[in-house]
């Protein structure tokens, strides 16, 4: 049982990352998204066209508030060079992602109503309105604690597949979280929060918990909605 504050937690360790606490903090629910059966189905090419349509649907109406909380890190950020990092990674989100999106949409007959005012699933709203809270009632750590989740549990689970499938829409979005400068960017938020975490409140620290711990189980329920 992992500890439940991150000062018990450090003690016991020469090496504690503010991070680390916070992801088994999260299980058993970070280990239900990272090895669900939609992204093992994704990882091997028999996911069905139709699942990943109405998942990609969902996933695109959540990219817009997602690139929302990132621009208010931005603002949030206490040092010029993790604005230029954040705002950099906006620029992917908003341009090579998006160019995804619209050709993966294109392939599979997805009609311009659903790529611009969809119906959105009750943990799409669920997992909107975390990200807004997080962002416009906290400050440059409560973003950090559902952004980092939210990038950590997509890396974690792309780099697990030993052969890319070979239908592009399932292989480009594995890519998209497995590259290098993905990893390197996750890494970084990582530290960002292990570098400002463990000197916060412990009142504040259990808020980021459960920012923490509530993302990675909208994650679970967000693939989980994809076979409802």
């Amino acid at each position: 049982m992992t500890a439940e504050t991150f000062e018990t937690y450090a003690a016991a360790r020469t090496d504690a990352r503010f991070t680390e606490w916070l992801r088994e903090r999260s299980e058993p629910d970070w280990a239900d998204a990272t090895e669900h059966r939609f992204v093992r189905e994704l990882g091997d090419g028999t996911l069905d066209d139709a699942l990943f349509r109405r998942y990609l649907v969902q996933d695109y109406a959540f990219v817009g508030t997602l690139t929302s909380a990132f621009g208010y890190a931005v603002g949030q950020a206490p040092t010029m060079e993790a604005k230029g990092r954040l705002s950099e990674f906006l620029g992917i989100l908003t341009d090579e992602e998006d160019n995804y999106f619209e050709r993966s949409f294109d392939e599979l007959d997805v009609p311009d109503s659903d790529r611009i005012d969809p119906s959105k699933a009750d943990v799409t709203e669920a997992f909107e309105d975390l990200l807004i809270r997080a962002a416009v009632q906290g400050g440059y750590e409560e973003a950090l604690a559902v952004l980092v989740p939210a990038e950590w549990v997509y890396l974690t689970w792309a780099t697990a597949p030993s052969k890319p499938p070979e239908t592009f829409y399932f292989r480009e979005w594995i890519e998209i979280h497995n590259t290098p400068a993905f990893e390197t960017f996750v890494e970084w938020l990582r530290c960002e929060l292990d570098k400002y975490g463990p000197s916060l409140s412990e009142h504040r620290q259990r808020r980021i918990e459960r920012l923490f711990c509530r993302t990675v189980a909208l994650e679970v329920e967000f693939f989980d909605a994809a076979y409802e």
